[in-house]
């Protein structure tokens, strides 16, 4: 990542992702380890999952005046990672992540996104969008961003999943959101993205999983519909739930309702 955000903040920061075995010592080693460096802490949240003996956890530090270089901290971080058997990234506050956007033909998740994004609300690049279908190549002209068209079908999904993974790589795409993409991406593709794939499914995972959500919960009657934001796994809408939302819905409502009222979560 090499695009700098605005300065929002006097100092900028650096953000510590990890996870590991749950043992002594985590918190305090990686403390001393930002101390002993003139750093200072700024935000820290934790989470031991006892159940699985694994811990998590965020940290945030200031970097004005930290001793180690912003390209050396993740050299210099790695022997205390290893120690503990940390999975970690390390990212920074000035520098923004460039997002793929993939959509298919409902507008309303892209215009939502891109309406943030234009009004500095979202702290991310768009360097382009793909898609399988042409309907909101308007969209994307109208907010000035490349538009790649990507027409799949069972014969030539491999081919152009492999072309899009090449334009991704092309442009240095961090992350990936699908915003209403209706194609159920390939294992190659998770692959090249690991944890870097974000889906937005229309219903409240795990129910109603898949195409027609708002079809299936109208015929079962729900008194709830929402919808989950989830990191991408080769099992179709069953990775790690990230946020959902919900809002009611009643016996008078059809499914135009639903899709509706789902439009606002």
């Amino acid at each position: 990542m090499d695009t700098k955000a605005p300065a929002s903040q006097a100092s900028p920061t650096a953000i510590l992702l990890m996870s590991c075995p749950d043992q002594a010592g985590i918190v305090a080693a990686i403390s001393r380890f930002i101390y002993e460096n003139s750093g200072n802490i700024v935000h820290l949240e934790q989470h031991v999952d006892a159940e699985a003996n694994a811990f998590f956890m965020r940290l945030e530090w200031q970097i004005d005046g930290f001793r180690i270089e912003r390209d050396g901290i993740a050299e210099a971080f790695g022997p205390l990672a290893g120690r503990f058997g940390m999975a970690w990234s390390l990212s920074f506050s000035d520098v923004r992540p460039r997002v793929a956007l993939f959509v298919t033909k409902d507008n309303h998740c892209l215009y939502d996104l891109l309406s943030r994004h234009e009004s500095g609300e979202l702290q991310m690049e768009v360097p382009l969008i793909v898609s399988n279908r042409t309907d909101l190549k308007p969209v994307a002209d109208r907010f000035g961003i490349p538009f790649h068209h990507f027409p799949i079908h069972r014969e030539n999904k491999t081919e152009q999943e492999a072309a899009e993974i090449a334009l991704l790589r092309e442009h240095r795409v961090n992350a990936v959101v699908l915003a209403r993409y209706m194609q159920i991406l390939s294992p190659q593709m998770v692959d090249a993205f690991p944890n870097r794939i974000i889906n937005i499914h229309h219903s409240f995972l795990p129910a109603f999983p898949g195409a027609r959500p708002y079809h299936s919960a109208h015929q079962r009657g729900v008194k709830v519909i929402g919808a989950t934001s989830h990191y991408v796994t080769e099992d179709l809408d069953e990775g790690p739930i990230i946020a959902q939302d919900v809002t009611r819905v009643s016996h008078r409502d059809a499914v135009r309702d639903f899709v509706r009222k789902g439009k606002d979560l």
